[in-house]
């Protein structure tokens, strides 16, 4: 790949965006793993932290990079990358994370929490780099900063254009595809065959989207049991803390709706 071609620009672009779209909740986990510390320590903290999970990052993005050119391991990477995906659309986020009121135990659990969280980021991002160890370093050179210091914007831009969150699962799954097209086990007969390459990786994109579609939409619907009892999903459950002994009272809201209003008694 040249450097500065259209096919190099083009898979740094899909870099930085699979690495902002996957890393959003990599800086909520700094934000809150410093929020205990002195004002005068929290951007050391962030800082020093984001700079030994970034170390962490390339280090084991490079060595997957130099993993996926064994035979094999891009089919089961390129499989692995289409849960990664699909989970990007339909998983609703924990931020657990432990506060450290001193400055190296917080740098600390940066690192761990951005290390543990960083796994479908390292895979993602090798698999986009066709094998160019400079995409991945450029990549996160251009994407760690926005990440750090724009994480609040870009979250709150998802939050108000979430088919951004779709653009990034297809880039993704368009990486995935890829990485199952051209694995050298079958990178050949994908050549010769560049309808069924292509086919194959229209249908892994149309696919996942579809599918994170279909979980996200019908998943959080409300459904009428055999005995006539509404059931609730447990994504649903969980988003509006229902527990089994609250009351409701229905009501209409000012669209006409028909709505639950939780009461504890």
């Amino acid at each position: 790949m040249e450097w500065l071609s259209v096919e190099f620009l083009l898979a740094l672009m899909n870099i930085v965006l699979i690495d902002l779209v996957l890393a959003g909740d990599n800086a909520i986990v700094i934000a809150l793993a410093a929020r205990n510390l002195p004002k005068e320590q929290q951007k050391g903290a962030v800082l020093w932290g984001t700079v030994g999970a970034v170390i962490i990052r390339v280090i084991a993005t490079l060595a997957v990079v130099w993993l996926l050119k064994l035979p094999a391991l891009l089919l089961i990477g390129g499989v692995v990358l289409i849960w990664i995906a699909y989970k990007l659309l339909v998983d609703k986020k924990d931020h657990a994370i432990e506060a450290k009121p001193q400055l190296w135990p917080a740098i600390r659990t940066i690192m761990i929490a951005d290390a543990a969280m960083g796994f479908d980021n390292v895979m993602a991002v090798a698999g986009a780099s066709h094998g160019s160890f400079l995409l991945v370093v450029l990549g996160l050179i251009i994407s760690v900063p926005i990440m750090v210091w724009g994480s609040t914007m870009f979250i709150k831009l998802l939050e108000k254009f979430p088919w951004i969150i779709y653009i990034g699962s297809g880039v993704l799954a368009y990486t995935a595809g890829s990485m199952l097209t051209g694995d050298p086990l079958v990178k050949e007969w994908f050549i010769a065959n560049p309808i069924v390459k292509w086919g194959l990786v229209a249908i892994i994109v149309l696919g996942v989207l579809l599918a994170g579609y279909w979980k996200k939409i019908y998943g959080s619907l409300v459904s009428i049991n055999e005995s006539g009892h509404l059931t609730i999903p447990a994504d649903l459950e969980q988003g509006a803390d229902i527990q089994p002994n609250d009351s409701f009272e229905a009501k209409r809201d000012e669209k006409g709706r028909m709505i639950l209003v939780k009461s504890r008694g």
